[in-house]
């Protein structure tokens, strides 16, 4: 079955915006395994706005040996303060998987992938030091993405599709064009030898048909739709939720 990470950076939002403890993120995790979740994902930024470097330590300590840990994130991200680094945090903590995502400080959440063609060289070295410490590595791809057989050569193990323009296309009842360029961009990544992701504004309406056409789907990754479903039905059943629909 399609692993379920679910990203909790929203409950860092929602704790942050107090100022204080409350939701805890480690519960929250917690609940997600109960209900049968396969991982969990956070995405640290540099400017700390959700997910914090403590958070990814604490998830670390209580996550080990029991479900994956997916962190995501810009290597290219300079430190400051009191974040380390993305490379820096996965070299601490070691988690299962580093998904490498080109996104900037000004970006209110993640919204393109790298251009393989492009970026392959300065990857390179970073992704050889990730594997070095023993995890997993994915790249964040655009649907129509290229060059996964470069990919494949430097050591990259998976590549996630960015699936905000087929959740678009789908509420706008136009999915078929952008759900063929999702499965054709999978089937390119498998044949070449890469495990394929997805992750981004995948939700409850959408998911069912999105898994439909992309056969062998190792994971999504879920956090804005899932949490904010949540809300009305409680994180357990919403998971849970998920999980029917994956199967």
């Amino acid at each position: 079955m399609t692993l379920l990470s679910v990203n909790l950076n929203k409950i860092a939002v929602l704790r942050n915006s107090r100022g204080d403890t409350e939701p805890d993120i480690t519960r929250a995790a917690q609940t997600c395994i109960e209900a049968g979740c396969g991982g969990i994902t956070v995405h640290p930024r540099p400017d700390q706005r959700h997910v914090r470097p403590d958070d990814v330590r604490a998830l670390a300590a209580m996550l080990r040996g029991r479900v994956e840990y997916n962190i995501e994130g810009n290597p290219f991200a300079d430190a400051r303060g009191s974040y380390p680094g993305l490379i820096a945090l996965a070299r601490e903590v070691r988690p299962t998987q580093v998904t490498l995502v080109p996104d900037s400080d000004g970006q209110i959440t993640s919204d393109h992938g790298f251009e393989l063609e492009r970026d392959i060289d300065t990857l390179r070295p970073i992704v050889a030091e990730l594997r070095h410490i023993g995890c997993r590595v994915s790249l964040f791809v655009d649907s129509g993405a290229t060059g996964f057989e470069a990919a494949v050569a430097i050591g990259v193990q998976r590549i996630e599709i960015y699936t905000g323009p087929y959740a678009h296309a789908f509420a706008e009842g136009r999915v078929h064009e952008e759900l063929e360029r999702c499965a054709d961009t999978a089937r390119r990544a498998q044949h070449a030898g890469l495990a394929v992701n997805a992750g981004h504004d995948l939700s409850q309406a959408n998911l069912g048909t999105f898994k439909a056409a992309i056969p062998g789907l190792a994971e999504v990754s879920i956090g804005h739709a899932l949490i904010g479903e949540a809300l009305y039905e409680g994180l357990s059943t919403t998971v849970r939720n998920y999980l029917q629909i994956l199967r």
